[in-house]
């Protein structure tokens, strides 16, 4: 069992405001946010497109194919564009885990 009142000791003796100055770090925020907030954005709106178009619209009743209706296809779509993102977040994610790896090699200035 892991003895939490035992302090890990490692190599970096910076501070966490050296790190956060660090021209890295603001990179990799910029990077990060430049992903994750259009990310979620478009999520939330996407995804409230479907609750407010079936209560308040009834273009989704349309058939489209059978007795399957646009509100059927725009539910489906839903699952796709999470399984999209996370495959585009595991994909941008290597970027920012290398730019991780670098913020831990700097030196003290």
């Amino acid at each position: 069992m892991h003895d939490v009142t035992e302090v890990t000791q490692t190599e970096s003796t910076r501070s966490a405001e050296a790190i956060v100055e660090s021209p890295t770090f603001v990179k990799l925020m910029q990077e990060k946010n430049r992903f994750i907030v259009p990310s979620i954005i478009f999520s939330l709106i996407f995804y409230f497109t479907l609750p407010i178009s079936t209560s308040y619209f009834t273009f989704l009743n349309t058939k489209v194919a059978g007795d399957i209706t646009w509100a059927w296809v725009l539910a489906f779509s839903q699952f796709f564009m999470t399984w999209t993102f996370c495959v585009l977040y595991s994909r941008r994610a290597r970027r920012f885990d290398e730019l991780v790896a670098k913020i831990k090699q700097e030196e003290t200035p």
